[in-house]
């Protein structure tokens, strides 16, 4: 069954917050809330309510600002906070060798970046995401023929009628003067 949504009145409800560079839902609870960010899980936004000291029942908008600048603040740290490294999404970063959770555009940045490494230094995996076949070891021979072009394109003569002696019809593609076709 479901309950709707009992606002008390005068108060400092937000149907829309902005946290990082995200619309998140006001109405929804702090938790499922937290998951339209980019690089947030529900696991991940689980843990971060927890270490903010916020009550997981409570919805998006009827935070303070107080404590949505905790749980950004954990969000963009992590570890400073006790979060444990194998909770978060970019371990032993291949560059700078450091732990961090990547948010937002981050995400998106890192894994481009990653491609383009694995492209100019001709890994195999490079090699299948540049000529975008399946890069997991997914049999192709049966599967995944959606989307791509199959079978053999031949190239037209224009001298050639359908490829009889006939003159092309008018009328379309009625040929003339043939029985057993």
């Amino acid at each position: 069954m479901a309950h709707s949504l009992v606002v008390p009145e005068k108060s400092q409800f937000q149907h829309i917050i902005r946290l990082l560079n995200t619309n998140v839902d006001g109405k929804q609870k702090i938790v499922f809330a937290l998951t339209a960010i980019k690089g947030v899980g529900r696991r991940y936004s689980t843990m971060v309510c927890k270490k903010a000291d916020v009550h997981l029942e409570k919805r998006a908008g009827e935070m303070s600002s107080e404590e949505l600048e905790r749980i950004v603040t954990i969000i963009q740290n992590p570890l400073e906070y006790k979060i444990p490294t194998w909770f978060i999404n970019r371990q032993k970063d291949i560059t700078t060798g450091k732990y961090s959770h990547l948010v937002g555009n981050g995400v998106d940045n890192a894994l481009r970046e990653d491609l383009e490494r694995m492209k100019k230094i001709r890994l195999h995996r490079g090699l299948r995401h540049a000529w975008g076949h399946t890069v997991r070891g997914q049999h192709t021979k049966t599967t995944g023929r959606h989307g791509r072009t199959v079978g053999v394109s031949k190239k037209k003569n224009p001298n050639s009628h359908n490829g009889h002696d006939d003159p092309p019809s008018p009328i379309g593609n009625i040929r003339f003067g043939r029985d057993g076709d």
